[in-house]
This record gives C-alpha cells, sequence and structure tokens, in this order.
C-alpha cells in the first residue's frame, strides 16, 4: 500500500463515523478505544484496510496471518488500478453505454430517453405494460423505478412523470424470472454476482455470490434492502446462509419461506460461460463484477460493475475459518 493512498484516505476519513465504530467495537469486546485506534491504523499500513474493513471483517478477531488473507478496500483499488483503464468505464458507469456495448448478453429492449426522441419512447411504453426506470449514472439500486402504465393513465402520463423526476433515465422491459428464482423472491429480479479478472489476457473467474432482494423492493443489493450469500463456484449451490447489512441470517427467505442454503441455480454454467465471454468483451476493464438474471430461457447480464468491491464476499458469517479471499488471486504470482 502506497503511503500516498494512504494519505489520501487520511484527509477524506470521516472521523466521526470511525469514532462511532470506535466505541462500537469498544462495547461489543471491551477492548480499550486507544487499543482499538492503534489496531485500526496499523491494518490501515499493513493491509489497506479503512475503519469500515475494520469493524466489518471483525478484523478484532482476527490474528495478523488472518488479516493477510482479506482482500480490503485498499487492496481492491490497487487491482482495479492495476487491471482497469479507466478511459474505457464507460461501458460500465454507463447504462445506456453498457446495454449498446453487450447487446448481445442483456437479451432486453430498453430505450434511452433524450430530447428528440419522446415519440419513440411513447411507443416503447405502449409496447410495455411494466417497465423499469434505471437513473443513467445510477448505482447501488437508487433510483430504480418499477412503473406500471396503468398507475399513470396513459403512455404519456408515465412519460411525464419521468420527465419531471429531473434525470437522465434509460427505460428497459421486465425481465422474466426463472420460476425457481421466482419462487424464493418474486418482486426483484434476484441476481448473481459474478467477479472475472483478465491476467495475462486469460479471465479467471474470482467468486460467485447470491444477491437477493428482501422487504418488498424490487431490487437486490445489499446496500439498499438485499442479502448475500455465496455460492459453490463449481456446483451452482448456495453454501451458506444469507445475511443482510444489519447481520440478519437467512436459512429461508422471510417472505416466501423457500431455502436458501442449498439453494441450486438453474443454468449454471451457462452464466459462467456468459461472464467469461463478457470478460473479454472490453480488455482494457480487466476487473468486473457482472450480475446476472437469469430468465425461463438461460442467464442474462444485468449490469457490470467496474468497482467489483469486496466488503459482501468475505462476512465473518460466510468465513467461519477466519480466512479471507485473497487466496483466489494466487494465479496472478505466477
Amino acid at each position: 500500500m502506497t503511503k500516498g493512498y494512504l494519505f489520501k484516505r487520511i484527509l477524506h476519513m470521516n472521523f466521526g463515523a470511525m469514532f462511532k465504530k470506535i466505541n462500537s467495537i469498544h462495547k461489543k469486546t471491551g477492548m480499550s478505544r486507544i487499543k482499538i485506534f492503534k489496531d485500526m491504523k496499523d491494518c490501515g499500513i499493513k493491509y489497506g484496510a479503512g475503519y469500515m474493513d475494520y469493524d466489518l471483517f471483525e478484523m478484532y478477531n482476527l490474528t495478523d496471518e488472518q488479516r493477510d488473507t482479506y482482500l480490503t478496500r485498499g487492496r481492491n483499488n490497487d487491482l482495479v488500478k492495476k487491471y482497469c483503464d479507466m478511459a474505457y468505464s464507460e461501458s460500465f458507469t454507463n447504462k445506456a453505454a453498457f446495454n449498446t456495448r453487450f447487446a448481445d448478453y442483456i437479451k432486453r429492449e430498453w430505450i434511452l430517453i433524450k430530447e428528440d426522441n419522446k415519440e419513440q419512447v411513447l411507443d416503447f411504453i405502449r409496447r410495455h405494460d411494466t417497465l423499469i426506470a434505471k437513473p443513467l449514472d445510477g448505482c447501488c439500486g437508487r433510483g430504480v423505478e418499477k412503473l406500471k402504465v396503468a398507475d399513470y393513465g396513459s403512455a404519456e402520463g408515465l412519460y411525464d412523470h419521468i420527465q419531471s423526476l429531473g434525470v437522465r433515465y434509460e427505460l428497459e422491459e421486465v425481465l422474466v424470472q426463472h420460476e425457481t428464482l421466482n419462487g424464493l423472491y418474486p418482486h426483484a429480479i434476484n441476481t448473481l454476482r459474478v467477479v472475472t479478472i483478465n491476467h495475462k489476457g486469460t479471465p479467471h473467474l474470482i467468486c460467485t455470490y447470491f444477491r437477493i432482494g428482501n422487504g418488498g423492493k424490487h431490487v437486490d443489493n445489499f446496500n439498499n434492502g438485499g442479502m448475500v450469500a455465496p455460492v459453490n463456484e463449481e456446483t451452482g449451490v448456495v453454501r451458506e446462509s444469507a445475511i443482510d447489512k444489519k447481520k440478519n441470517l437467512y436459512e429461508v427467505h422471510p417472505m416466501t419461506g423457500t431455502p436458501i442454503k442449498g439453494f441450486r441455480f438453474p443454468y449454471w454454467q451457462e452464466a459462467i460461460d456468459l461472464c467469461m465471454k463478457a470478460a473479454t468483451e472490453v480488455p482494457q476493464m480487466g476487473y468486473v463484477g457482472w450480475d446476472v438474471a437469469f430468465t425461463p430461457d438461460g442467464p442474462c447480464l444485468v449490469e457490470g460493475n467496474d468497482h467489483p468491491g469486496h466488503d459482501i464476499y468475505q462476512l465473518p458469517e460466510h468465513t467461519p475459518d477466519k480466512i479471507g479471499m485473497m487466496g483466489k488471486f494466487d494465479f496472478m504470482k505466477e
């Protein structure tokens, strides 16, 4: 971890939030606040872990050897810098650009709302009873709306509603979810996160995680009320209970009673093959987190993330051996 990176982290650190975490850890563990602060600092220097990592991964319960196995925010940022040329990032940060670049992978209709295409947008709306509206540059599911034409009286009424929001949107037809995933949670498209990295021109599969909606929301994002569970990369079977951001564990879905642990994905190999092929489309962006939906006819891409994240893949409840995921990158040493 470079000194420059650490200096930037210090400049942008939210000290109020950090001390709130320190107080929380103090109450849970009985460790002195000074000891926690010093240990946080050491983890930042040695492993690139911020105070959020320190708390989320419960580093206060780990040995130095165990801590060194975790993909921290600093290490993840280093991978992004090494494998991604951000001059090519628009294919992932802009939803319309992604849909255009990966047209053969998304398997759904969509349209970008522009200043001069009102009639084309109205025609699109009239052909779909229900639509998904996504902010062009949104993330974490924020601002995504599932809209029914009937709720606005007409296509024109729905169009006017979208325009009134003052944000650039693209519209998509609603995907039909495979019955097995729909039976688990029908209010959102529950997706598979597949992380790939291109090393020396060859894509490698890093990990696979199930993202599941909850609470009646129509998004499955972990940071927007959803939950996450690890999936066996070889078999496509969920190997642990799901967990949400509040650290509630779910062996079955609380709204449907459908088992999560042991859930088996349909079209598993097809989904992996889809992502491995997609990983070669923009070779300049070599480290990507793909979100995959499952339809009755097979898998398709929902989006790609140029910052694949690191937090949801190593939660303590999913790592009982207290070993993080850095070992999955050992092939890079060859």
